[in-house]
């Protein structure tokens, strides 16, 4: 139908006509080509695939005004140079199996073609074998010979000179050139095996030497990384995953250190991302984001590459699964506390110890005497009392009243416990002499404590000096971990509302409710719909009666719609436990003597996650002597 007809103009009606390929080209490269970055991306990306060893990426203005990436490659033969440059023309796939089970970073064969069309461009190759390398200039279609070595350079200059409009969207000279450094480190971090350099208006900006995997996550995340950070190395099945995970402490404001490969290729997955921070739900304070570089290695066949044209996002066959493992594997690097990585007693420090308690045992003035465990840290009821507290305890009452000499002996009665005593000697009777109790040297992780101060912090001494905890703190994680070990698969205690509460529900949480009743119920929910868009609520967490039961109610069945109902049960558990740890832990301005004090201290090095507390605040801090003498000028 012709458009100047009466009848297509009073119907507003357009023909169906096929694109020029011109537009065709525009339009791809609009999806592709978004900035210089992204054409490094995409040249990077065919230079690993030709096998560098070492990749050149040189720009102008920020890869504005020119882009040149230099490989060593396989080349290109001159007969397949014009055919590079054509949509959909590649060499990595050839059947729609081998596109279901892409191995390499490419296989579009669109990038080319996309970037010709918004920019002047220009190929060099040179392969094996030939006698000298040829030249095309994407559009003349000029061939013409070259000098160079094997491999290929692509000359990309005046990025959107034929789409000004879009080269008016671009950011200043140094905000491009920030993006394209980084897409060259996320090709870095995940191929340490290939050597990188980024030259900018003729200078060295970045350089990564091929090396070890280690030496490359030092190279181009820096050494701090490395020491804040724990190994993440988990396996299951088809699935791998190994990378770092970043302290807590650590955390950033910005999410700017967070790095994820699928098979080699970083991506941004929101499934992976809720995973890992998960992990870190109930060690992270307020919207810090955690730091990590994470490798998912996976069979090709179960990841589908092909969801964007940037290749940047993925689609797993088992997502939950997916997210399951990634969510253990942070967790289990992170469970381990920081004091686990400070010295601790030798087998033959351990042997002094106890010749000292013998020693101690068998002084004159020594005389067994029941104690009592400290009653605010006693174990729950049917819990098996801990080391540290198991055996009997002086009164801690009488503590002060003593000598030095004596806490000192009665230190040795927590030593002794510690190492296993079947049946440690009890407090040191006054009449003993201090020459039969000495005390040990730093034997704990975290050290002996020494005094309380403002009833807030206790300050303990170790082999590196001095350690600053937070009572509170620390004793809302001890007691947090107990809770969610005692759980387990039990059901959540609810408590029945007299008056049912109501809200307007969207189909979706109408849907979650009918089918996850039996979830919601082990949460302590009882959540059924009373109409087509209102659910009512009518039992809640006995635990968590003060809090918004429409708030908590939608939270969940988010969690349940999204995610698997054993995460959300899970997530749901511990934040009503984590709400009585903190209500069950020891109180700022609670006098605590130092069998108390140092009963806390015990239980820390015993206890997963303990460096912070269920709200992400650190419990304790290390002041070496080196920072004490600093403080005082000392050695200046």
């Amino acid at each position: 139908m012709d458009l100047s007809s009466p009848s297509a103009a009073s119907t507003g009606r357009r023909a169906i006509r096929e694109l020029p390929d011109e537009l065709i080209s525009q339009i791809a490269a609009g999806e592709v080509v978004e900035r210089p970055a992204s054409v490094v991306r995409e040249l990077v990306d065919n230079a690993l695939d030709a096998g560098a060893s070492q990749i050149n990426v040189k720009l102008m203005a920020g890869g504005v005004r020119a882009i040149v990436v230099e490989d060593d490659g396989c080349g290109i033969p001159v007969e397949e140079l014009p055919l590079a440059l054509k949509r959909h023309a590649t060499s990595k796939i050839r059947t729609l199996d081998e596109l279901e089970s892409v191995s390499t970073m490419g296989f579009r064969g669109e990038a080319l073609a996309a970037i010709s069309s918004v920019a002047e461009m220009a190929l060099a190759s040179r392969s094996e074998g030939a006698a000298h390398a040829h030249r095309l200039d994407a559009r003349s279609g000029e061939l013409s010979a070259a000098a160079r070595s094997r491999g290929t350079s692509v000359e990309v200059r005046e990025l959107f000179f034929s789409t000004p409009a879009r080269r008016k969207f671009l950011k200043t000279d140094a905000t491009e050139l920030a993006h394209c450094v980084e897409a060259v480190r996320r090709h870095a971090l995940a191929r340490p095996d290939v050597g990188f350099a980024v030259w900018h208006e003729g200078k060295l900006v970045e350089q990564w030497r091929a090396g070890s995997a280690e030496q490359r996550v030092v190279d181009v995340l820096g050494a701090d990384f490395v020491s804040e950070s724990r190994g993440v190395q988990a396996e299951a099945g088809p699935l791998r995953i190994s990378g770092r995970a970043g302290l807590p402490e650590a955390a950033r404001s910005r999410s700017d250190m967070q790095y994820v490969y699928v098979n080699g290729r970083f991506v941004r997955d929101k499934l992976i991302a809720h995973g890992v921070r998960s992990a870190y739900e109930d060690v992270l304070h307020g919207n810090r984001q955690p730091c990590y570089v994470l490798f998912i290695e996976i069979a090709p066949e179960l990841v589908d590459v092909n969801v964007h044209p940037t290749k940047i996002e993925v689609r797993f066959r088992d997502g939950r699964s997916i997210h399951q493992q990634v969510r253990y594997a942070v967790q289990d690097a992170l469970a381990q506390s920081r004091s686990s990585a400070l010295p601790t007693p030798t087998t033959e420090t351990a042997s002094t110890l106890e010749a000292a308690i013998a020693a101690a045992a068998a002084a004159p003035g020594y005389k067994p005497e029941a104690g009592r465990p400290p009653a605010w840290f006693a174990p729950a009821a049917g819990e098996p009392a801990a080391p540290a507290y198991a055996a009997g305890r002086a009164d801690p009452a009488s503590w002060r009243a003593m000598p030095s000499a004596h806490q000192s002996a009665l230190a040795l009665n927590e030593v002794a416990t510690l190492y296993g005593q079947q049946s440690p000697p009890q407090q040191l009777s006054p009449a003993t002499p201090a020459a039969h109790a000495p005390l040990p040297d730093q034997a704990w992780p975290l050290g002996r404590a020494l005094a309380q101060v403002q009833g807030v912090y206790i300050l303990a001494e170790n082999a590196q000096g001095l350690v600053v905890v937070d009572m509170h703190a620390a004793h809302e994680r001890v007691v947090y971990e107990r809770l969610k070990a005692s759980l387990g698969a039990a059901a959540i205690e609810s408590q029945p509302l007299l008056i049912p509460v109501t809200f307007a529900a969207t189909a979706q949480e109408i849907a979650t409710a009918e089918g996850q009743a039996e979830s919601l119920l082990r949460l302590g929910l009882d959540v059924a719909p009373l109409s087509a868009k209102v659910l009512a609520v009518r039992a809640r967490p006995a635990a968590l009666s003060g809090g918004d039961v429409v708030e908590l109610t939608r939270g969940v069945l988010a969690e349940l719609a999204q995610f698997d109902a054993s995460h959300a049960i899970e997530r749901a558990q511990h934040e009503i436990l984590a709400t009585m740890a903190c209500h069950g832990a020891v109180r700022a301005n609670r006098q605590l003597s130092l069998d108390e004090m140092n009963a806390l201290l015990r239980d820390m090095e015993r206890t997963e996650r303990a460096d912070q507390c269920n709200h992400g605040r650190p419990t304790w801090r290390q002041l070496s002597m080196r920072e004490l003498d600093a403080l005082f000028l000392r050695g200046r």
